[in-house]
Parts: C-alpha cells; sequence; structure tokens
C-alpha cells in the first residue's frame, strides 16, 4: 500500500501522541466552568484515551458571547475576502502537514480503519476546505433588471454566530463540510462534537489560530447533548445551526429554533437507502464491488451506506456469489493495521445496537458474528420485507437483501421509506437509469456506481433525511448567509419616484 505505514509504525505515532484536553474558546484551551471531564475511549480496546473538558451551559454562554463579539468588530466577518481565503489556505496546509497525526488520532477517536483515515478521510478534509477557501472571492452578488431610475442590489451578509453540531462516525470530515463553508463566509462558529469524537475538532480549532483565525472566530465545546447541543439550539444568541446526525435528534434542534429565536436551522439526517440492480446490469463483478464498498464502508456508519440491496430475481445468486467475493477482501480487525478495512464500532452501546438486529431471525447469506465487543463482520441477510432490518437505519455493517420482479417493483421498494438521503441504481439501459434516478424519491442518486457525488455537488436529502439546505457545492454557502436586498433611489423627483 504505497504511501502508508506500516503498523508498528502507526502504534508508536499513537504512543507519542498528544492528546487535547480542554474546551478551545477564544483562541485558547481552557477547562469546562464546572471542572468537570468525561472519559474519551479507544472503542477498540475499551482503553481510556483522554479525560475531555465536560462543557455546560456556562461554558456554552462564554463562547457565544467570544463569538458574537468577534463577529461585531469585524475581526473576520468584514475581513476582505481576499484576505480570509489566504488564511484558510494556511489552515489547510497546515492540516496537511499535521495529516498522520490527525489521521491516527481520528482512529483511535473513533475505530475508523487508519486506511480510511489517511486515505479518505483527512485528504477530502483538505480539500474541503480548500475549495471553500478558493471559492471566497469568486462568489459574486447581484444587481436586479430594475429601472433606469433605481439600483437595487442582492447581497449576501454572514449569517452571524453559528452553532455546528457534528455526528460520530466522521468526526473530522462532517467537520470541515460545515466550517469550510462557514468560515469562507465570515461567520463565528462554535462546533460541538460528538460525545465519542471530540479529539480532532479540538487540534484543529488549535491549528485554525495557528493559520491565522483570530480568536473568538472558531470555537469547540465538547460535551453532552443536553448539557451542550440543547443549551447551544436554545441561545437567543446563536443565529443559526447546522447539524448532522439522527432525524430524532434534528427534530429536537427544530424545537429549540421554535421554543427560542426562530434561528435559521439545516439538518442532515438519517438514511434507509436502496442499491437497485436490474437483470440488465453490466458487468456484476463490478457491480458487486460497488455493493460491497456501499454497504461495508466505515463499518456502514454512514447516513448514505446503501443498506438495502434490491435486486431481480434473475440475477440475485449470481450477484451475491460476488459479494462474497468481494467482501473477503474486507478483513476485519486492529483499525491501526492498515491492512484492516473493518474497524471497530464507535462504542458499546452502538455495538449492541447493531448487534442486536443479528438476532431477528433473517436468513444469513453471509457474516453475521461479532467480535471482542466491539467487530462486527460484514453480514448479508436475507429478511421479510416488513423486518425492522428493511425499514430501521442500523448504521452497522449490515445488508438486507430484497428480491423483485420488475423495474417497477423496484423504484416501489426503493421509496418505501420514512427517509430519501442517498441511492443507487445499476442498470445498461439508459432509459431506465433516467427514469430511475427521477423517479427514486433521494438528495443523491448515482447511477451504475456507489458515491455521494463530490465537494462540487450538492448533498442532502428529502423527507426525514433532510431540512433547510445542502452540504457540499456553492449550495453549502447559501445556508451561512443571509440575503440583503438594497434598493436605491437615482429619480430627481421624489414624488415621481413614489
Amino acid at each position: 500500500m504505497t504511501g502508508l505505514l506500516t503498523r508498528d509504525e502507526y502504534k508508536a505515532i499513537a504512543a507519542q501522541l498528544v492528546l487535547p484536553a480542554n474546551a478551545y474558546i477564544d483562541g485558547a484551551y481552557r477547562p469546562a466552568q464546572s471542572g468537570a471531564v468525561f472519559a474519551t475511549v479507544n472503542p477498540a480496546t475499551g482503553d481510556t484515551l483522554a479525560e475531555v473538558a465536560a462543557c455546560d451551559a456556562k461554558d456554552v454562554d462564554f463562547a457565544v458571547q467570544k463569538a458574537r463579539e468577534a463577529f461585531e468588530d469585524g475581526r473576520w466577518s468584514k475581513m476582505p475576502p481576499a484576505d480570509r481565503k489566504q488564511v484558510l489556505i494556511r489552515f489547510a496546509k497546515l492540516l496537511k502537514r499535521n495529516l498522520r497525526e490527525l489521521a491516527v488520532m481520528e482512529s483511535l477517536d473513533s475505530g475508523k480503519t487508519i486506511f480510511d483515515c489517511e486515505t479518505v478521510d483527512l485528504p477530502e478534509t483538505i480539500h474541503c476546505l480548500t475549495w471553500h477557501a478558493e471559492a471566497i472571492d469568486k462568489i459574486y452578488d447581484q444587481v436586479s433588471p430594475a429601472s433606469d431610475d433605481h439600483v437595487a442590489m442582492i447581497v449576501r451578509e454572514p449569517a452571524g454566530v453559528v452553532g455546528l453540531v457534528l455526528p460520530w462516525n466522521f468526526p473530522l470530515l462532517m467537520l470541515a463540510w460545515k466550517i469550510g463553508p462557514a468560515l469562507a463566509a465570515g461567520c463565528s462558529v462554535i462546533v460541538k462534537p460528538a460525545e465519542e469524537t471530540s479529539l480532532t475538532a479540538l487540534r484543529v480549532a488549535e491549528l485554525a489560530s495557528e493559520a491565522g483565525v483570530p480568536r473568538g472566530v472558531f470555537n469547540v465545546l465538547p460535551g453532552t447533548g443536553p448539557d451542550v447541543g440543547e443549551p447551544l439550539g436554545r441561545h437567543m444568541d446563536v443565529d443559526m445551526i447546522s447539524f448532522t446526525g439522527s432525524t430524532d435528534t434534528g427534530r429536537r434542534f427544530l424545537r429549540y429554533a421554535a421554543d427560542s429565536n426562530l434561528k435559521e436551522v439545516v439538518l442532515e439526517m438519517g438514511g434507509k437507502n436502496p442499491c437497485i440492480v436490474l437483470k440488465d446490469a453490466e458487468n456484476l463483478d463490478r457491480v458487486a464491488a460497488h455493493v460491497v464498498n456501499g454497504a461495508f464502508w466505515n463499518m456502514g456508519e454512514n447516513c448514505s451506506a446503501s443498506s438495502r440491496l434490491i435486486v431481480e430475481d434473475d440475477i440475485k445468486d449470481a450477484l451475491l456469489e460476488r459479494i462474497a467475493a468481494h467482501a473477503r477482501e474486507w478483513a476485519l480487525g486492529d483499525p491501526l493495521d492498515p491492512e484492516h478495512r473493518v474497524g471497530a464500532l464507535v462504542s458499546k452501546a452502538h455495538f449492541e445496537k447493531v448487534a442486536s438486529y443479528l438476532d431477528t431471525g433473517a436468513h444469513v447469506l453471509m457474516g453475521g458474528k461479532t467480535h471482542a465487543g466491539a467487530f462486527v463482520e460484514p453480514t448479508v441477510l436475507e429478511p421479510e420485507r416488513g423486518s425492522s432490518l428493511v425499514r430501521e437505519e442500523i448504521f452497522g455493517p449490515v445488508l438486507s437483501v430484497i428480491p423483485v420482479r420488475s423495474f417497477e417493483e423496484a423504484i416501489a421498494l426503493a421509496n418505501d421509506t420514512e427517509y430519501g438521503l442517498a441511492a443507487a441504481l445499476f442498470t445498461g439501459n439508459a432509459k431506465k437509469a433516467l427514469r430511475g434516478a427521477r423517479s427514486i424519491k433521494a438528495g443523491t442518486v448515482t447511477v451504475n456506481c456507489f458515491g455521494e457525488g463530490d465537494i462540487s455537488t450538492p448533498f442532502g436529502g428529502f423527507r426525514q433525511s433532510g431540512f433547510g439546505g445542502r452540504d457540499n457545492g456553492l449550495a453549502a454557502h447559501d445556508q451561512y448567509t443571509q440575503i440583503k436586498t438594497i434598493w436605491i433611489d437615482l429619480s430627481d423627483d421624489a414624488e415621481e419616484a413614489v
């Protein structure tokens, strides 16, 4: 594996890491005002990595105060766009310089494989920040076609103080998806990382300050949802919340906004994503490789994971044979061994939740076993159509196979869900590809591949998978800005103008 180190070399880096432990507020590490801490644990071993500051509402108030001061005095919000761009480019370069340290820290804290952390998460995190930095001075405002006596300007202004609430499955990458456009717009941010995975966000905030992001602009508050997330969501001086996580928690943030200052809320939530394979799909071996990647990448802890394989009966057996062959390449074990593609689930509680789905009585086609109280084998099951395996988001390496007899039945089954985040469709028929992509109710539909698009394409969901905006692309900048109309009367006669 070109560019990757050995397991022993990664272990040596892990042994030398200095792990952050305190909140990052107003340009400095600070303990929680209460002095409380919580343990962050390596899910692969059960060992405590660090005792991290457990923030609460008092810390939220302090961070919001400092973020508001920074926003109002313009140290970042009024900095010329080209200057903000240069700071963020320096920031991205610092992340690249510290890539290996961050990759190991991410793997230790989340259970993710070092293979994914170093080859996917960190490179995409850096690319995301660079992309949004480069966009800063290339997004133009508008002048409307009013009249000879008027000029109407439509301008973007930063939203203000924004709360960014992160999930635990992609701690660094989801951080980048949010801070990239938020900082590019000129906002001050308060990041609430998932309790299970706080370490890299804290280290990234320190690197942001080193790059020149002014104090008060980038703050990180570790802690629980009730102690940090809810006070942030209810705070009267927070202008916007961007949340990625479960649908149930997303609903809470809408309630918090309704009960407080009607702050703007953007939600990217769960999914139960279909992968449709029609009998005219070309190259079943290639299809199987995409299905395996879609179902088992990141241990299935992925909101856009292909967890429902909807396959036409005629090719089901042939496809499953190839899926089994590709799944054998996904070795399970120590996340710091670069030979492994399947690491530990993020926590004991989540492991027990995922493991419970293996006892539902469905026919096991592959896998189905757990190891060491932290690992779940890549598993393929054939459940009843009304089973919880088919309807509920498992968030683990579990693929449910559902045979169908027609294209129409496949599309209907794909849409038979409360979610609508992502979908994949494999077919050799261009007309079916387009009809299917248009008919599936999902924010992203990939044809003849698994994926989410890239940084240039908006990402978000329909129905209970998303609300209020999109991550990625220029559309991401919209959610961190307010649109203002400036109407200028040029007429000589005020009465005529009226």
